[in-house]
């Protein structure tokens, strides 16, 4: 029987934006069974605009601001056996289903999450991204602690992972895609198809990386949450634990840079209950 999927957009404000999200998905190779769009309170026209020129799309409203509450309403109410995420500011390569379920179909393990390279644009420009950026399959739990390395627009995955491991934290305002990944690869490898089969656009003003100070914060609460749960591996608990640390010492010392004398004890009381942390709880 041929795999159902799922697409799942969430959207704030962006109808213009929107329409090259949904093109993309309505141009791929292999049929969507479904296309879920969540509106979070736009106040554009979205709405009106998806309704009259895309019939076939399932719209929800989301009351709750934020991404994730948005993206997990999309998540429920999916039906489809392959979820594949998509922002609303970002668009596929048109066999970019096709390539993600072919590999899939020819590979020896049974992946539960498929990503895809990238093109970036910013401000409409072709950006040459750093070494940093390559992407991976396998075991790839290391350099999710290290830098957010999967996106949610390139991604693909099986519908029962979020029973499995739960959904995006909605207490997380931004950086809740860095949460999720840590959670599903310290548990199993992924499958990666090296092609830019996912189109990412940066540059506009309402990106969650420019509305919020200190992402870092967010990253922090992530790998705090991870290393309480005590389910790492010895060798997944150093590389979590000394990215902690490095990243309460960065924000330390920028509040102390900045006088900000409340975030600065704030965090220097986060390094002293964590330092003398050790695998399996306290020493």
């Amino acid at each position: 029987m041929k795999s159902q999927v799922s697409a799942i957009i969430p959207t704030l404000n962006r109808r213009e934006f929107v329409k090259r999200a949904l093109e993309s998905v309505l141009s791929q190779t292999y049929p969507i069974h479904e296309i879920i769009l969540i509106d979070n309170g736009s106040t554009d026209g979205t709405l009106p605009m998806v309704y009259k020129n895309y019939p076939s799309v399932k719209i929800l409203r989301e009351k709750r601001p934020g991404v994730s509450f948005a993206r997990n309403a999309g998540i429920r109410s999916a039906k489809g056996d392959w979820l594949a995420l998509l922002d609303s500011d970002d668009a596929w390569h048109t066999k970019k289903i096709e390539r993600q379920l072919d590999s899939y179909s020819s590979s020896i393990k049974d992946y539960r999450l498929i990503h895809t390279s990238e093109i970036w644009y910013r401000n409409d420009k072709l950006l040459n991204q750093k070494k940093k950026h390559k992407k991976f399959g396998g075991d790839i739990f290391q350099e999710c602690v290290r830098l957010c390395c999967i996106s949610p627009s390139s991604s693909l995955i099986r519908r029962e992972v979020f029973s499995d491991i739960g959904y995006f934290d909605e207490d997380l305002p931004a950086c809740e895609d860095y949460d999720f990944w840590l959670r599903l690869t310290s548990r199993e490898e992924v499958l990666f198809v090296d092609e830019p089969l996912t189109i990412k656009y940066g540059g506009h003003p309402n990106q969650l990386s420019k509305k919020y100070w200190g992402m870092d914060r967010f990253r922090v609460t992530s790998l705090e949450k991870l290393i309480s749960r005590g389910q790492l591996t010895e060798e997944q608990f150093n590389v979590a634990f000394e990215s902690l640390l490095h990243r309460l010492k960065v924000i330390h010392e920028g509040a102390k840079k900045r006088k900000n004398t409340g975030i600065e004890k704030k965090y220097w009381n986060k390094i002293q209950n964590w330092r003398d942390f050790s695998w399996k709880g306290k020493s």
